[in-house]
């Protein structure tokens, strides 16, 4: 059973009550991810995030093929970190932890990704091309739409 990790930081100059605010609004999700995942969420993003909320989207990450993903916000420390994990979706495993930590000039956030494939060794085969790809494409244009909207650190 094979279980990757991804683990990425970001640096940006505004205040942790400020990156809080807009990483904890599950509302936001959908202005840091790309377009061409259409990504949608139909349900549960109605108010700011705590322990037991259950949100549910719907995404296309490859070919058109349209996917339900139904998280849990598992844990949450206001203005320190969350974790959701996936109850039904794509992954065989989904835990991804998201830290809020201040420094000098701003925020340090943090996000580290547990996740196993579906498919057993299949899933290990197209790990390298296709899903590993996707995630590193993802997290690259999150970490830009961030500096967009809140500037370079």
């Amino acid at each position: 059973m094979k279980i990757y990790k991804l683990h990425k930081t970001q640096k940006l100059p505004i205040s942790k009550a400020k990156a809080w605010e807009f990483l904890s609004d599950p509302a936001n999700l959908k202005t840091i991810t790309p377009d061409y995942m259409g990504f949608d969420i139909i349900d549960g993003a109605d108010r700011k995030m705590y322990q037991g909320q259950v949100i549910q989207y719907i995404v296309t990450p490859v070919a058109g093929i349209k996917t339900k993903w139904v998280t849990e916000i598992t844990h949450v420390k206001d203005n320190e970190f969350f974790v959701d994990e996936q109850r039904f979706g794509p992954y065989k495993l989904w835990h991804h932890k998201h830290f809020i930590k201040e420094i000098e000039g701003g925020v340090e956030i943090e996000d580290i990704i547990h996740y196993k494939l579906p498919f057993g060794f299949l899933g290990q085969l197209v790990h390298p091309f296709i899903v590993k790809n996707k995630l590193e494409e993802i997290f690259s244009y999150r970490q830009q739409k961030l500096e967009e909207l809140f500037g370079k650190y």
